[in-house]
């Protein structure tokens, strides 16, 4: 485990893209296989493992250490995986250290009852750097500041391929990739994929900034509305059929509807959304309504008739085995259209163009548009070929402005990364009526959206205005005369049964820090509910 504790060292203290990636190539090119591949697995999200909870490992070394003192030392380091690797006391001075592989195989092939033991042994058999690496494999928490991308680019750095033909590649093969590694270094062929029906990287568009449009002709571009569901891609070929989340994935069992109903051959990039088609008559449901449907491995009947899912196509890649990524976007959509038509009604449907002569009448659009599902518009030139990636030019999007409400800090909890020895995540509420007055009620979380120096501010609060704690979690001083106010920025709002305040926010952001207002002026609950209509 020392070359993978030390990569993953570096990566947390290494802030550059371009030094993150030396570093990377530097690792893949010398580690020896499986452990480099189980390491890019380990890094970019791919890595199954027997699950090993943070409650299991708290356990462990609370079978050792104090109680209290395992709870400040959690505290004053603020990663768990950091704090248990310093404070356990094993003993690997005459013990050979197992590789990665060797890790990830033992852990691959325990019973549920067998992981506790195992992992109290590794732990005594590894020095402190190892320990810290086997426990973020293991949790799936690495949190170094590496992206799946990130790694693929630097795959593609490594053997000199196009980072598009990894991830052409990617979403076919398994850990530990020893034939993509075998192919990169020149020792054999490409990879042969296990299915015919892969994913191929999608478009993605630049947002509009100030200025961008100024000198675009608008008669380049088409427009059509930008749907709030999630990006998707169906390939059909060779009579397999798989739906591909935009990061690549497979989420096919969880929407038999749409994959039964995929009766063409080719791929298909769109947006998966609930309820009904344009075609259908049927009104488009709800982001909070698609998220029934999300991150689960099989559906109910009850779930498929309640929430049908259906795809609203916006871009075709291939027709039959034919790509045409390369033709313009207006034939493309010309072979789109033609598609469509011929798939059932109920799951497919075609995303509209929006017209418009000049950008103040497409802002205008945009403002406000007719269906609450719409978050936006998305231009692209009528000429632009299919390219993956984000390139800057062919393809924008043209977001409704954030909606914004001052709320109050409640809760805070440490971040991770180099973030661990801050209180960077916080719980933030607003005001709505109880029993004996006013109460404030949790509204959403965020993480992000302040600067170092504000979040400077936001730690040394939390510090001095903790009334109480709930693990890792604080709970903040928070009356009507004294707190914290921040702004919060998000992109949309949706009714919620899940959340006590009955509302979910979408994508929500510190936008601002209101030193300048008292929690009391911050916003009610009604004015959230008021967004929802």
């Amino acid at each position: 485990m020392k070359a993978f504790a030390e990569l993953l060292d570096r990566l947390i203290f290494t802030p550059g893209r371009t030094a993150k990636l030396t570093l990377l190539v530097d690792y893949f090119r010398k580690s020896p296989d499986p452990d480099r591949g189980y390491a890019l697995a380990a890094l970019a999200g791919t890595l199954e493992l027997n699950a090993v909870k943070p409650m299991m490992l708290r356990d462990l070394v609370l079978e050792r250490m104090d109680e209290t003192l395992f709870r400040y030392s959690y505290d004053y380091v603020g990663d768990l995986a950091e704090t248990i690797a310093l404070v356990w006391d094993g003993d690997p001075e005459d013990r050979p250290q197992p590789r990665p592989g060797e890790v990830v195989r033992l852990m691959q092939s325990l019973g549920r009852t067998e992981v506790r033991k195992a992992v109290r042994d590794l732990l005594n058999r590894l020095d402190t750097s190892g320990r810290f690496a086997f426990l973020k494999l293991v949790t799936g928490g690495l949190r170094i500041g590496v992206s799946a991308r990130l790694a693929k680019q630097a795959l593609a750095d490594m053997g000199g391929k196009d980072v598009a033909e990894i991830e052409t590649l990617w979403h076919g093969l398994a850990p530990p990739y020893e034939s993509l590694f075998a192919w990169l270094e020149g020792r054999q062929e490409r990879p042969v994929l296990a299915t015919p029906a892969i994913f191929h990287s999608v478009m993605l568009a630049n947002p509009v900034r100030e200025g961008d449009l100024d000198t675009l002709d608008p008669s380049d571009f088409a427009a059509e509305w930008k749907w709030d569901g999630i990006r998707v891609q169906l390939s059909h070929f060779g009579g397999q059929i798989r739906l591909y989340s935009r990061s690549g994935d497979d989420i096919s069992a969880a929407f038999p509807d749409v994959v039964d109903a995929a009766v063409f051959d080719g791929v298909v990039d769109g947006e998966l959304l609930v309820g009904g088609t344009s075609r259908s008559g049927e009104p488009t449901r709800t982001f909070s309504d698609l998220q029934q449907r999300l991150n689960r491995k099989s559906v109910s009947s009850r779930l498929l008739q309640d929430y049908p899912a259906f795809v609203r196509a916006y871009d075709i890649l291939f027709e039959g085995q034919e790509d045409v990524r390369g033709e313009a976007f207006v034939a493309r959509r010309e072979r789109l259209r033609r598609l469509i038509e011929q798939a059932p009604e109920e799951r497919f449907d075609l995303s509209p163009l929006v017209p418009f002569s000049s950008w103040e009448e497409l802002e205008t659009l945009r403002r406000n548009p007719p269906d609450p599902v719409i978050e936006g518009v998305m231009l692209k030139r009528r000429d632009s070929a299919y390219q993956a990636g984000r390139a800057k030019g062919p393809w924008f999007k043209w977001k409704r402005e954030p909606l914004n409400v001052d709320a109050v800090l409640m809760y805070a909890q440490r971040g991770h990364g180099k973030r661990s020895s801050y209180y960077s995540d916080f719980t933030f509420g607003v005001w709505t009526a109880g029993e004996e007055g006013d109460v404030l009620v949790p509204v959403g979380k965020a993480y992000f959206g302040f600067t170092d120096a504000e979040l400077e501010t936001l730690d040394r609060y939390v510090r001095h205005n903790t009334v109480d704690r709930f693990g890792p979690v604080r709970a903040l001083r928070a009356e009507p005369d004294h707190g914290f106010v921040v702004e919060v920025a998000f992109e949309g709002i949706n009714r919620s049964t899940r959340h006590k305040s009955g509302v979910a926010m979408r994508f929500p952001r510190i936008a601002r820090l209101r030193t300048d207002k008292l929690p009391r002026d911050a916003d009610r609950l009604g004015t959230l509910l008021d967004l929802i209509g």
